[in-house]
């Protein structure tokens, strides 16, 4: 199951989407948000899903890697379309005890269920096709003009940075951990739920502590090679908007206006 979990990790190449400037894919991503949450219907929805097929057509990300960080996240969606399907009010198909399945709680547990794969599948793609200095990069930029109210927009992307490079390298400690509590006899497929929960305990405390190290070296690392944050700090890569950049901002603006005016007709 840790296997499976594929958020932070950055897959190079060479197509368009890998060079687009990561602002332009930080804010194509809000765009994308915003308009997977207005879609209301069937013909909405169909167009969010052309736009996703596309993008990762042209990224040549391979859907089993997009499907395989989807399984650690099957409880949540299952559970949260069944609380829609039992719990939204409208015409009764079948009643029993104190349940009550509508057509129109049907309709919501399907569609939030697809609302949420293609949100993280979406945002999948961002870390996906961007490395993440170039991430801290873009969002750098994006934030610079709250500088002015004085927020630390350099150690926020920073942070943010180092949190997304590190979730596939805490995984596979994580991994590692069981797999050595597991060559010394420990089961944690076993037994009650709390019984499991008690059984992850000794994976805690090794995991806590090679977190720590990690922080304290890469603190180490970052002081050795003189670096005190974003005031005179130099790129090696500059970030400078193309055409390409303009056409795939025009093209999710264009996207984002058909699936408010579908909304707003009822489509």
């Amino acid at each position: 199951m840790l296997r499976d979990i594929t958020l932070g990790q950055f897959f190079p190449g060479t197509t368009i989407v890998h060079r687009l400037d990561p602002r332009t894919k930080l804010l194509l991503t809000v765009i994308y948000i915003a308009a997977l949450f207005t879609a209301k219907d069937y013909i909405s929805y169909a167009v969010m899903a052309v736009a996703l097929s596309l993008c990762i057509i042209i990224s040549k990300i391979k859907m089993s890697a997009l499907l395989r960080g989807l399984k650690p996240l099957i409880l949540i969606i299952v559970i949260t379309a069944v609380i829609n399907l039992f719990y939204s009010e409208g015409t009764p198909i079948v009643e029993f005890w104190i349940f009550k399945i509508t057509y129109e709680g049907i309709k919501t547990a399907v569609f939030m269920a697809i609302r949420i794969i293609m949100l993280i599948m979406g945002t999948f793609m961002l870390t996906y096709t961007t490395s993440p200095l170039a991430l801290t990069d873009g969002l750098e930029r994006l934030l610079n003009p709250l500088k002015k109210i004085r927020v630390p927009v350099h150690e926020i992307s920073m942070m943010m940075s180092i949190a997304l490079r590190f979730i596939p390298t805490l995984i596979e400690e994580t991994d590692k951990i069981m797999n050595a509590q597991k060559a010394r006899g420990a089961d944690f497929e076993t037994g009650k739920l709390t019984e499991r929960a008690k059984a992850l305990l000794p994976i805690l405390v090794p995991l806590f502590v090679s977190a720590f190290r990690r922080a304290e070296e890469l603190a180490v690392a970052m002081e050795c090679r003189c670096y005190h944050g974003g005031e005179g700090r130099t790129r090696m890569k500059q970030l400078i908007f193309v055409w390409q950049d303009f056409v795939a901002l025009a093209i999710g603006v264009v996207i984002l206006a058909g699936v408010i005016v579908l909304a707003v007709m009822g489509l």
